[in-house]
């Protein structure tokens, strides 16, 4: 079989949009650097395959993140499709100024629910996280860029072992109100279950957060992040991150596997007939291409199983 079939249940979302995050968040976790021309057809790829969101990388330091140093040569050379937006995750004034001079009009920022994570990933508390980032925002929005918050640890921290609910909105709404237009709710280590997910989205709703305001983020380390998603959306969350090919993890969180498999999730959806708008099969074709490029075969479930399925027809 090439796609699903069709079975609508309801209280879903008649369409899902799907915030990709495999050309940032997919290779800042790769050991070997990828050439900046296999990043630039990765992007101009999925975005042929449909995907209207694609998070092109990052201006973290080169320190940090070795794996996106190429960050402005990306964004000069790379081909940007009409209608497609190409966010990059910024973490300070500085990595601001770098986009802006580059034409960029989204950004992400990425704190953390938990002081130690803020610690690992900012060297920073959670309290200096967020006095740092407010300029940022601040001067973002103020040049007509929009600005996304990632959240980090919301369901388990390695270190800290299980978040309260309530520190991880406490922490959620303090980065809404410095002018984030979206939250992203990041299940770093994929602990979480769909009864926390249902938890914590109707903490957000008490303390006045709605889901339109919300994102979520699952990593599949427990191969849950599928069954996370669908209580999202059934809790009206409407935007989802994936990465194309269930590539990545976190730098600073070895626990972290690999993220949502975008193409899982256009599987899932296209039998529950919510809309996405993208093309499975163009889009398990580049993750297969990917993966020839990164040297090992793809965690997707769904791009092994088509994978195997052309093979079979050419056989």
């Amino acid at each position: 079989m090439r796609a699903p079939q069709e079975f609508p249940l309801d209280g879903l979302p008649e369409r899902v949009t799907i915030y990709e995050v495999g050309p940032r968040d997919g290779l800042q976790n790769e050991a070997a650097i990828v050439p900046v021309e296999v990043k630039a057809e990765l992007v101009a790829r999925l975005a042929a395959a449909g995907l209207t969101t694609i998070e092109a990388t990052s201006f973290v330091h080169p320190k940090w993140v070795p794996q996106l140093a190429d960050a402005e040569e990306l964004l000069a050379t790379m081909d940007r499709a009409p209608g497609v937006r190409y966010p990059v995750l910024v973490p300070n004034e500085r990595g601001l100024s770098r986009a802006l001079a580059l034409g960029v009009t989204d950004i992400a920022i990425f704190g953390s629910a938990t002081e130690t994570f803020a610690r690992r990933n900012l060297n920073r508390t959670v309290a200096e996280s967020m006095e740092m980032f407010a300029p940022v925002v601040a001067r973002a929005r103020d040049s007509g860029v929009a600005v996304r918050a990632y959240l980090s640890m919301c369901f388990g921290d390695p270190w800290e072992g299980p978040v309260p609910v309530g520190q991880v909105v406490a922490a959620g709404v303090r980065l809404l109100d410095l002018g984030c237009h979206r939250l992203s709710l990041g299940d770093t280590i994929g602990v979480g279950t769909p009864g926390h997910v249902t938890a914590l989205l109707a903490a957000f709703a008490a303390a006045g957060v709605g889901p339109e305001r919300l994102a979520v983020h699952f990593h599949d380390t427990y191969g849950q992040a599928l069954v996370n998603t669908l209580a999202a959306l059934r809790g009206g969350v409407t935007e989802v991150d994936a990465s194309a090919g269930g590539i990545g993890g976190c730098p600073y969180a070895r626990s972290a596997t690999g993220n949502l498999a975008t193409e899982d999730l256009v599987w899932m959806l296209s039998g529950l007939g919510v809309e996405t708008g993208v093309d499975l099969p163009s889009l398990a074709a580049t993750s297969a291409w990917l993966a020839g490029r990164l040297g090992r075969p793809s965690p997707s479930r769904v791009v092994q199983a088509l994978s195997a399925a052309a093979a079979e027809t050419k056989e």
